[in-house]
């Protein structure tokens, strides 16, 4: 098996430029421990939080999942100088620059690099911690609205005694 571009590592350090926080039309996908974890950080339920926060938004394979609501300006609806979230932030979010798919190869690395003045420069991060990284990116399963229905969902008080 061939060694990945980046066996030395790869450089990147945030220069907190918003620009994969918005700026033009995305999504960033919850899967169920990401919206737990934003549920407990703002202190709502899961149907209030994706009420106030969420859309659901077409996935693979015909289903809908979970993602954040984008500002009028295509900021994530959780931007406002900064992350308001940033120590809850998706798993989607704490993964970048390192998913898989930006890892295929280096053109592709270099592609993404010229919107993100952050990657090839700053920390060197080694090929354990990428792949370890995008592993867990690609683990990251967004809840579908089925799901969701079936774990938050109020019951009846007519339902509760059968």
């Amino acid at each position: 098996m061939q060694e990945p571009f980046y066996k030395n590592g790869l450089k990147f350090t945030c220069k907190r430029c918003s620009f994969c926080c918005g700026h033009s039309p995305g999504f960033v996908y919850l899967s169920k421990s990401d919206l737990e974890r934003l549920c407990a950080y703002f202190k709502m339920t899961a149907p209030d939080f994706a009420q106030k926060y969420c859309r659901w938004a077409n996935y693979y394979h015909g289903t809908t999942v979970l993602a954040l609501q984008e500002q009028k300006n295509y900021d994530c609806i959780l931007w406002k100088d900064g992350c308001t979230a940033y120590q809850a932030r998706p798993l989607q979010c704490s993964t970048y620059p390192f998913w898989s798919w930006m890892l295929q190869d280096q053109a592709t690395w270099e592609e993404v690099a010229k919107d993100c003045p952050g990657m090839n420069s700053g920390q060197l991060w080694p090929k354990d911690y990428i792949d370890k990284t995008s592993t867990a990116y690609d683990q990251n399963t967004p809840i579908t609205k089925e799901e969701f229905d079936t774990l938050y969902s109020v019951i009846p008080n007519s339902f509760r005694d059968l």
